[in-house]
């Protein structure tokens, strides 16, 4: 195993204020970062800059700070485009990855689904990415198919084929698992959706963080990520859609701003991607977000990917080698996102030891009880891995597991 000399991972440390603080008289190790990500200096101060010295509403004043404003926000979205390879017109802000998908199920549903139509999603996916579809079951009569998966984790791409029939009207999958890492063949899940004239949403919350995403490249008809999970701040998030389909849609909400005309009689309503932000926008927190996109493209996204690489092949070995160990997810192609259990000991009580020694995982379904469940658990600890992790921080997850099994005699 080789060291990646070119990342600076102690200068990048330095930039994120919490990592500096103690739990319990010991060092923070933060493996939580698939649920939210810390934020660094960068994107702190972007905020605070903004709030100090050029806030006001934007998009309606005539005034010099609503015009600064606007300015601001509106770099942001094209800091977004830039990063995923889209136009503006394609980009909406959203409050997150899960208002983004949301968007999507109501709007695409309203405008393109009718009783009997079908929806291929997986039984990997966040609930995010479930719920919606089943509201939509109940509201309008579609069909919910579900793609499954092996015991590795891996989405049986023969199943997915054969659903794919003529009452398919959308496939919705995620592009990396937030429980298993697994990150799924999603060339090819665009290329057989739309042989078949099928558009494709990808839940790209996971997938954004640990690799480049270029959307024209994949040819994704839509793509949603949370602004949280990238550095960002959270109240966060964006929606690329391809114009046409976006412009095709009615609108998520009515308000303000996404208007041409409003009469007593009637109102018409601009294109993607007013049309879809209703209201005082996240201002602020869209200037977070451009920022952490600045912060992330500068370290660059294939120097992260390869760091998380190098952490997350240190902590399979090592984990690999307790015994009792259940490691819950071995798809050949993942990302730094690791769910495990150890025989004999409940999740909480792994967690719990973790906790006192300072080291912070999750634990639970993890927002996916079917996943969870299809692979025989009800509940597993999640140590995820983002670019500011350390070997050291590994060997302290792989010890605090270890103290637990002494405590609990597994």
């Amino acid at each position: 195993m080789t060291s990646n000399l070119a990342y600076d991972v102690q200068k990048i440390r330095a930039d994120f204020p919490i990592l500096s603080r103690e739990v319990y008289g010991k060092p923070l190790v933060f493996l939580d970062s698939a649920a939210s990500a810390q934020k660094p200096r960068q994107v702190i101060s972007a905020m605070v800059d903004v709030m100090e010295n050029d806030y006001a509403n934007v998009h309606r004043g005539a005034h010099y700070l609503s015009q600064v404003a606007t300015d601001h926000f509106e770099s942001a979205r094209e800091k977004v485009a830039r990063f995923i390879n889209a136009t503006e017109d394609e980009v909406i802000f959203t409050r997150g990855g899960t208002e983004s998908m949301n968007l999507v199920a109501s709007c695409f549903g309203q405008a393109h689904l009718k009783g009997g139509d079908q929806v291929v999603t997986s039984v990997m996916e966040h609930h995010a990415n479930i719920v919606p579809w089943q509201m939509l079951e109940g509201s309008k009569g579609i069909e919910v198919l579900f793609v499954p998966v092996d015991e590795r984790g891996v989405l049986d791409m023969a199943a997915f084929e054969a659903l794919l029939g003529p009452k398919v009207k959308l496939v919705s999958l995620a592009h990396v698992s937030n429980v298993l890492g697994t990150v799924n063949p999603v060339e090819d899940i665009i290329a057989l959706a739309h042989s078949k004239g099928i558009p494709v949403m990808l839940d790209g919350c996971q997938g954004i963080t640990h690799g480049s995403v270029d959307v024209k490249a994949l040819d994704v008809d839509f793509y949603v990520f949370s602004g949280h999970k990238l550095y960002g701040p959270s109240g966060i998030g964006v929606l690329y859609g391809k114009k046409g389909l976006l412009n095709s849609m009615p609108p998520y909400q009515g308000g303000g701003d996404m208007i041409e005309t409003v009469t007593l009689e009637g109102t018409t309503f601009k294109e993607a991607p007013h049309r879809f932000e209703a209201g005082t926008p996240a201002i602020v927190e869209a200037i977070g977000l451009g920022a952490a996109i600045d912060y992330v493209s500068e370290v660059g996204m294939d120097a992260i990917a390869a760091h998380e690489t190098l952490l997350l092949e240190q902590a399979m070995a090592k984990l690999s080698a307790i015994e009792g160990m259940q490691l819950i997810g071995t798809a050949p192609n993942k990302v730094s996102v690791l769910s495990f259990n150890v025989e004999g000991i409940h999740p909480l009580d792994i967690a719990t030891v973790l906790d006192r020694q300072g080291v912070a995982v999750r634990v639970g379904q993890h927002c996916a009880e079917p996943l969870i469940k299809a692979m025989g658990y009800e509940a597993t600890v999640r140590a995820s891995f983002g670019m500011y992790n350390t070997l050291e921080e590994v060997d302290k997850l792989v010890a605090g597991v270890e103290k637990a099994k002494k405590m609990f005699g597994a």
